[in-house]
């Protein structure tokens, strides 16, 4: 079972998934996108909550009210850590999301520490806690079936993209090759028969200096 929430501090709304339980995080974990952003209570136990940014979005760079309401449903969806105050929320791309079979399930490590960022919740604010909480929505995906449909989106618009491409690479050849071919021919009808006997002095009659006399 996956839990969907909808934040509204940005427009568009953020996109947010958490994993119900241990197993579930392994599902996430397995098979999250690229513009997927990972949360967690630092150094405590707490849920794997999830922000699929919009195109546009970096995950180095998110509007801070955004941030800050990733923060605090992480906050309270950890058991010790929302009974804490000034506890540290830490947020990284999905991608650097490490994992290897000596790991406990649902625990991660990471590829690159400084892939992650840190942020302080001074204490839990409940108006932001709620706010989320009313746009709750649980499911069960198909997350493999979700993310097989992704990739196969993208390789048909990078399909698309090259098409373009390489019909763009075939006129601009087309067209280097008509230019050439003008510059190459720019002079030849100076050099047909006609022209050429019209100024010659082979064909003319003996007085035809004469004329300049």
């Amino acid at each position: 079972m996956v839990y969907y929430f909808s934040s509204s501090v940005v427009e568009p709304a953020g996109f947010i998934y958490v994993g119900k339980d241990k197993f579930e995080n392994e599902d996430l974990i397995k098979y999250g996108w690229e513009e997927d952003v990972w949360f967690h209570v630092d150094k405590l136990s707490s849920a794997h909550i999830y922000l699929r940014m919009q195109p546009g979005q970096t995950w180095d760079n998110l509007p801070e009210e955004l941030v800050m309401d990733l923060a605090q449903l992480t906050k309270a969806n950890s058991i010790e850590g929302n009974k804490k105050d000034n506890i540290t929320v830490i947020y990284t791309p999905w991608s650097n999301l490490k994992k290897d079979g000596s790991m406990d399930v649902g625990q991660v490590s990471f590829h690159d520490q400084r892939k992650v960022k840190r942020v302080l919740v001074p204490h839990r604010e409940n108006p932001v806690v709620n706010r989320l909480n009313k746009t709750k929505v649980e499911k069960k995906p198909d997350l493999k079936a979700e993310r097989d449909d992704m990739l196969k989106e993208l390789r048909k618009r990078d399909q698309a993209a090259q098409l373009i491409k390489k019909k763009e690479e075939q006129r601009q050849a087309q067209e280097w090759k008509e230019k050439k071919w003008q510059k190459d021919h720019a002079y030849d009808d100076l050099f047909t028969d006609e022209n050429m006997a019209s100024s010659s002095n082979q064909d003319r009659a003996a007085d035809w200096e004469d004329d300049f006399m």
